[in-house]
């Protein structure tokens, strides 16, 4: 759980005050202008957004470069199971069009959105519109008066000290934070000593942080200590991959954390010279449909009968190769063996089983 926060409202999901960390991701490619409702387009965006929502996505941003990708994204909102985000860069308008629609939260950069009348229009509509605004300061894009600190934490804390400074002047206070660099070290030091001074919920993530491995190595570094000490209300996992990855490691690095969410946990061995059963292979087929579970279940993906139901007999359901067969066994005990090209149809009937 979050420290104690005030709560922001984005949608259905609460930010904030004690409610359960969220998990964000960003959509990866520029959004076509839709021609209606029963655009193919449209409706193969808010499939794909409902499969993210299956794995455990509960908030998702997207970039609005434009005002054809400001009227996209309304459509787009109206069709989406979750709450959808509208990411503005540079020309305030393009947020205060989002407004028109039920987007549920705009991001602001104060960096690069311009004078204080372009935010306070922006803090108006907000205010009427009951949207909530996220104050998203980047190492890359300060004001011009603080690129110069050598301490760059610090820099970013005082970014967003002045934004939520001029919010509270205007009488806005649906605010959520964040502060993200590259260095996980800056990141959590940034959001530590913000939360130290204030109360609004904090948008935690590491910016630009590379490939897959390496960012979800730093993302684990800056997050998990933050996310022990109760402080982060809702993540985004950046990385160069795809939008599942970014999801699924949000989903790891929360329960890393200590922090129980319902869904399936996944383990399975590496593979060596022992193995008789492709776990690397079984894990792609398999994946996607155990993580989008709903049930709270533990699985193991075992390569041989050396780490099979021994090393993984706290599981709920596993599978380990033995051989020409593989063995099936629930709760540390073999229930099923079956030959390797049975192994997918065997495993489906005995999780099918579990689950009831």
């Amino acid at each position: 759980m979050s420290m104690k926060t005030r709560t922001v409202k984005v949608g259905p999901v609460m930010m904030g005050g004690g409610w359960p960390v969220s998990i964000q991701t960003m959509w990866k490619s520029p959004l076509a202008a839709f021609s209606g409702p029963g655009d193919p387009s449209l409706l193969a965006a808010a499939d794909e957004i409902r499969r993210l929502a299956a794995l455990g996505c509960d908030v998702l941003r997207f970039a609005v470069p434009d005002e054809t990708g400001a009227d996209s994204l309304g459509a787009l909102a109206a069709a989406s199971p979750i709450p959808l985000v509208a990411d503005i860069h540079f020309d305030w308008r393009l947020a205060l069009r989002c407004m028109d629609y039920p987007i549920a939260k705009i991001r602001v950069n104060p960096g690069n959105i311009g004078a204080r009348w372009k935010v306070a229009e922006v803090v108006a509509k907000a205010k009427d519109k009951g949207v909530s605004l996220r104050i998203g300061v980047n190492a890359g894009s300060l004001p011009e008066d603080l690129r110069g600190m050598e301490d760059r934490a610090a820099a970013c804390v005082a970014a967003a000290e002045r934004e939520v400074a001029a919010f509270e002047e205007l009488g806005f206070q649906d605010v959520v934070v964040s502060m993200k660099m590259n260095e996980p070290g800056e990141v959590e030091r940034a959001n530590r000593l913000f939360a130290a001074k204030y109360d609004y919920p904090l948008h935690l993530g590491v910016t630009e942080a590379g490939p897959l491995i390496a960012g979800i190595a730093r993302n684990t570094a800056a997050l998990v200590p933050l996310l022990k000490d109760g402080i982060g209300a809702t993540i985004r996992v950046s990385l160069s991959d795809s939008m599942e990855s970014e999801v699924i490691a949000g989903r790891e690095i929360v329960a890393c954390a200590g922090i129980k969410k319902a869904g399936v946990r996944i383990v399975s061995c590496p593979r060596c010279g022992r193995d008789s059963f492709d776990t690397h292979a079984f894990l792609a087929r398999w994946s996607g449909r155990l993580y989008a579970l709903k049930d709270t279940l533990e699985v193991a993906i075992m390569g041989c009968v050396v780490n099979g139901p021994g090393e993984a007999r706290h599981a709920d359901i596993g599978i380990t190769g033995a051989g020409d067969f593989v063995l099936i066994f629930i709760k540390g005990e073999i229930a099923r063996r079956a030959p390797l090209e049975e192994a997918d149809k065997a495993f489906a009937e005995e999780l099918d089983r579990l689950l009831g």
